[in-house]
């Protein structure tokens, strides 16, 4: 497969796993072709830093998925300890409130790409409104997505749904991380995912970046899928 470097920096696959040698071995396949891997809760929590140490020496990104909601003070000084590990990307969840996330990014101080998680990919409106949220899903996205940039937060993750009207509302001054992706044929089999979209639509509606694991790690060909994605990808802007 010939890499394209347009699409290498801005596909970002997830290698949240328990098992080092499978991680290893998915990033071996890929790396010629990828630029950032995303590290989540499972394998921060299995492997630590030093995992994250172990991409970064590849001279790749880090994107640590581990979504930090807890009091301001707290956030502050996880942040710190996450920008001193280099990372390229943080994630924090949104209803973590104004002064939480001003906290964050005071800490970042810029160093580090801050993103705001407005409502997970896993969850619907029907699941929301169990939980007493009420209303259109995108008035809720949009409504953490202005606290988050007024904090200073000036990345947000958000589906492939989400993401027009964001890039409408802020610009281009906004970094859009694009989770929950798919490839056409992949659609039937969604996990836990409920706001999914194809890559094509994700960066049509102005995702920066897209967030693509299991159809990806889960394959026997990471790479072969890796080639699919960015055939689907000629001729759309990203």
């Amino acid at each position: 497969m010939k890499t394209n470097e347009k699409y290498s920096e801005k596909i970002i696959v997830a290698i949240d796993d328990t098992s080092l040698d499978k991680i290893r071995w998915i990033v071996k396949t890929t790396s010629p072709f990828i630029k950032n891997y995303k590290i989540g809760s499972i394998a921060f929590t299995a492997f630590g830093p030093k995992l994250i140490e172990e991409i970064k020496s590849l001279d790749k990104g880090v994107f640590l998925d581990l979504k930090y909601f807890d009091i301001p003070s707290t956030v502050y000084k996880a942040v710190k300890q996450a920008v001193s590990l280099g990372v390229k990307m943080l994630t924090l969840h949104a209803l973590g409130g104004y002064e939480m996330l001003r906290n964050a990014a005071d800490a970042a101080e810029g160093k580090t790409i801050l993103l705001g998680v407005t409502l997970l990919t896993s969850m619907d409106k029907q699941q929301l409104a169990g939980m007493g949220l009420h209303g259109e899903i995108n008035d809720s996205v949009n409504r953490l997505a202005s606290i988050s940039v007024k904090a200073g937060i000036h990345g947000l993750v958000a589906s492939g749904h989400e993401a027009a009207g964001l890039r409408k509302m802020f610009g281009d001054t906004l970094t859009i991380v694009v989770p929950g992706v798919r490839l056409a044929d992949q659609q039937a089999s969604l996990d836990d995912q409920k706001r999914i979209v194809s890559p094509k639509l994700a960066f049509e509606a102005g995702a920066d970046y897209i967030v693509i694991g299991r159809p990806v790690t889960e394959s026997n060909d990471p790479a072969g899928v890796i080639g699919r994605i960015v055939d689907t990808l000629i001729g759309v802007k990203a």
